[in-house]
């Protein structure tokens, strides 16, 4: 069992940017500290959801600031990034990680960041796939040259090369290790055709999980894909955690903290073409949250883990623990992990 924090750095009505983002850095040191296994680093614009608009920038301190803990992007947002661009600094990062930076990669959202970056709607709608594609050329071949309908380009060097680590992973993992975030079929199988690990999100319970896996799986071997790559692909499972000592302790708290961010952040967002939106309701979500994923007793949290790694096949998880918004509180969250959880798991 690999157990990982999710980091949305994630502003709370009354805090600033800055007190979220130290919060960010402070639970990244805490969970190296505590012997977790990866840090996932979210990307947003223009809205307090999540307050990181470069997570490979964030992830780039984190690695520098830590030592063992694995870092990623959860995600970068394909059709805000030139993915030549996105693949450079992936490629970088792992180089001087010494192979610790893991690349997660999504289509976002129809946001009006795709107006403010210029890639537009056909980017979000019909341009993932190609944007993949040239984003695992250049992070796989000595030379890469772009084809498709949206990138053109002669063939180029590719400086620096990410095999090219003198010590880390080793031979059978020659770059940075690439995920893909699925919402849809069409996502799962996308991922499955190129044999890559899929991010699976923190409103999934274990049954559509389960569900995603084995689609996963079936497109994959239809693609031609040995079985040890099938069954073995690293999958990841995004959820929630907090730590109590009390049954109903730690969902109290998410449910006083929580839905105050997410209703501030998530109306925040603007559609690129004004399409309607309908929103979760906060305290339901939050709730919904609750039930899901591994808040409550060290027992309890460990036992949700458990099953879903059972049921889904996942043993690798991402999971906020910043859901009560205060700096202190996060960093015990994060030690609890380890220190009460992550015992009962082995």
């Amino acid at each position: 069992m690999r157990i990982g924090t999710f980091v949305l750095a994630a502003q709370f009505p009354g805090q600033g940017p800055g007190e979220a983002l130290h919060r960010a850095v402070r639970s990244t040191e805490a969970a190296e500290e505590s012997g977790l296994d990866s840090v996932w680093l979210a990307e947003h614009h223009f809205v307090p959801y999540g307050v990181c608009p470069s997570a490979t920038t964030l992830a780039a301190l984190l690695l520098g600031r830590t030592r063992r803990i694995r870092v990623g992007t959860a995600v970068s947002v394909l059709p805000n990034h030139h993915p030549v661009a996105l693949a450079e600094q992936a490629a970088l990062l792992h180089l001087t990680s010494g192979g610790r930076f893991s690349l997660g990669v999504g289509r976002g959202g129809p946001w009006v960041d795709l107006e403010v970056f210029g890639g537009g709607l056909d980017a979000y709608e019909n341009g993932f796939p190609e944007a993949l594609d040239l984003v695992l050329d250049w992070l796989r071949e000595p030379r890469v040259a772009g084809r498709g309908e949206r990138f053109g380009f002669r063939e180029v060097a590719v400086v620096p090369r990410a095999d090219e680590l003198l010590e880390g992973p080793g031979p059978d993992a020659p770059g940075p290790e690439t995920v893909v975030a699925c919402t849809s079929p069409k996502s799962v199988r996308l991922a499955a055709a190129r044999a890559l690990p899929m991010l699976l999100g923190m409103h999934c319970g274990d049954e559509e999980k389960a569900e995603m896996v084995a689609l996963w799986r079936k497109a994959a071997r239809e693609a031609g894909h040995p079985p040890e790559v099938v069954e073995g692909a690293a999958h990841v499972s995004a959820g929630v955690a907090q730590i109590a000592d009390g049954a109903g302790d730690a969902t109290e708290l998410l449910v006083k903290t929580m839905p105050g961010w997410l209703r501030q952040g998530l109306d925040a967002h603007v559609t690129v073409d004004g399409r309607h939106r309908v929103m979760r309701d906060p305290v339901a979500y939050t709730e919904l949250l609750c039930g899901l994923h591994p808040v409550g007793t060290p027992r309890l949290a460990a036992d949700r883990l458990a099953a879903t790694a059972e049921r889904t096949g996942i043993t690798r998880f991402a999971l906020l623990v910043e859901g009560s918004g205060d700096l202190a509180a996060t960093e015990e969250n994060v030690r609890r992990l380890g220190a009460d959880v992550l015992p009962l798991l082995t």
